[in-house]
């Protein structure tokens, strides 16, 4: 369905250009935000993102952006000083599921509660702040310090004969985030799985207040190690939308080199662990040896292994040269023969294998339920993919190829860890072949004008999305940051139903979804 047939009053195409993608914002009310919600799920509509602000003292909205038809869709519903300290809007859970967990996190930040909503648990607020305490609030600082009272959660406990639960982290054997998660089994057949997270919440939304616009993109692409890239382009996509800012031809075309190598670099990874994690060590060793390689000519040619603060306001830092474009398609076609090899060997281990197929099955009716997106979605027969549905600069020019399998096992997570590989391997040499000549940056200054912009990009993971607001002094007023874990943290629950225990750590591993990086 097209934007107009929402029937949106006061719709405003934000600022943008050739080469971004459609953007669109509308002030409504409660009985408009809750249409506007079900005409997107009825037509096929996506929730990208659910938070809320405060934008003046005692005056808050919430906010709700859409993968639609045109483009995306972000919708405000203003509200009043709430009686108290609990302000309410129209749930959406009933109708994006996913809406869930950023309700709860809405609450836990600002106070304010969907109204009827089901489950009300704390998710940021682990008992260690005091009731009435709303970190992103204008009558606190955000910065206060409470003394640690660490409370019970109520899981949700299954009965019946021989159920029993397990409960695995927060603190966990190997160096990763911090992140409980509660089973409940027969034998070791598991019946449920319930996680909690948000033990990694660092405060940055409201970081962002602290910081000048045209510096939030370093802290933006610290969100998360893995996915720097892509969190610090869809900021500054954000930032040159609310700007007007137009970036020079090869500074597209050299971000999204930056993105297909950030993409290979975390596919390579986790190849290697999944080999690990199914008992295959040298698959891990291998993969790891390619991975280290991909990082060294990263550091090399951008001066970064992970390739860090290389996005700016206005385009990229870093210039290459004709030797650095030489070394990077030679890097490429080596890259590509290993990983042919070395998926050639998984093919044919038939112990890898064993545990790769059947496990961890994701129906497609689940993906549809929770809105599923990235890797995770594609593996499970739902072609997803913002590059190609919303295409923004270059990819208009450089179609992808979107990489999909209909199994939504352990195996099919795999075979698209693969087959992206050797698609963003063609669209690098594609983009070295016709990198356009000229500037690498435009200016950038602040406007004294409030101005609006979103960011909107296919992180490894999925839909990596960015909504800021300038003030009027051109500094940046709020900005919020979305990582597709939010939508795939709970399709990762029913996942794992009907498989044992020890296959949860393979089965985790094939989806690798981030902690800290949706703890904002």
């Amino acid at each position: 369905m097209r934007i107009e047939a929402f029937g949106l009053a006061n719709l405003v195409r934000l600022a943008g250009f050739a080469g971004t993608s459609s953007a669109f914002l509308a002030r409504v009310d409660a009985d408009t935000w809750t249409r506007t919600a079900t005409t997107a799920r009825a037509t096929g509509g996506r929730l990208i993102s659910l938070w809320g602000a405060e934008e003046a003292a005692g005056s808050f909205a919430i906010s709700a952006a859409y993968a639609v038809e045109d483009g995306l869709l972000w919708v405000q519903l203003p509200l009043p000083l709430p009686p108290g300290i609990e302000g309410g809007y129209p749930d959406l859970s009933p109708i994006f599921p996913c809406a869930v967990r950023m309700q709860r996190a809405v609450h836990d930040l600002l106070g304010l509660r969907a109204i009827n909503a089901g489950d009300a648990r704390p998710w940021l607020n682990h008992g260690n702040w005091p009731a009435d305490y709303h970190p992103l609030r204008k009558l606190h600082a955000g910065t206060e310090r409470f003394e640690s009272r660490e409370a019970d959660y109520p899981f949700v406990a299954v009965a019946g004969d021989g159920v029993h639960e397990i409960a695995v982290g927060p603190i966990h054997a190997g160096v990763i985030e911090p992140g409980h998660f509660r089973f409940s089994v027969v034998g070791e057949k598991v019946l449920r799985l319930e996680e909690r997270l948000g033990y990694a919440h660092r405060g940055i939304e409201r970081l962002f207040q602290q910081t000048p616009l045209l510096l939030g993109h370093r802290l933006a692409g610290r969100i998360a190690g893995d996915s720097t890239v892509a969190f610090s382009w869809a900021y500054c996509m954000a930032v040159e939308r609310a700007l007007g800012v137009l970036i020079p031809p090869r500074a597209q075309w050299l971000r999204a080199l930056l993105l297909e190598r950030e993409r290979i670099a975390n596919h390579l990874g986790d190849l290697g662990a999944l080999g690990n994690d199914a008992g295959f060590a040298y698959g891990l060793a291998q993969f790891s040896r390619l991975k280290e390689d991909w990082l060294r000519l990263n550091h090399r040619v951008f001066g970064h292994r992970y390739l860090m603060d290389q996005i700016v306001p206005g385009g990229i830092a870093a210039q290459i040269d004709a030797r650095a474009v030489a070394a990077l398609q030679t890097q490429c076609d080596q890259i590509d023969a290993q990983v042919r090899v070395m998926q050639r060997i998984y093919d044919d281990q038939s112990g890898l294998q064993d545990r790769f197929a059947g496990a961890g099955i994701l129906a497609a009716k689940v993906v549809e339920h929770f809105s599923v997106c990235g890797l995770a979605a594609r593996a499970s027969g739902r072609k997803i993919d913002v590059r190609a549905d919303h295409p923004y600069a270059p990819y208009h020019e450089v179609q992808v190829r979107v990489i999909s399998d209909e199994r939504g096992d352990v195996a099919a997570r795999v075979m698209v860890r693969f087959g992206e590989i050797y698609e963003s391997i063609r669209l690098i040499h594609a983009l070295l072949a016709d990198l356009p000549d000229g500037e690498i940056a435009a200016t950038c200054e602040p406007e004294a004008a409030p101005a609006r912009g979103v960011g909107w990009i296919e992180g490894w993971r999925g839909d990596v999305f960015v909504a800021l607001e300038t003030a009027g002094d051109g500094t940046l007023a709020r900005c919020h940051c979305h990582d597709p874990s939010w939508q795939n943290w709970p399709a990762l629950e029913h996942a794992i139903i009907g498989n044992i225990v020890p296959d949860f750590p393979l089965i985790n591993k094939s989806f690798n979804l981030n902690y800290a990086g949706h703890d904002l």
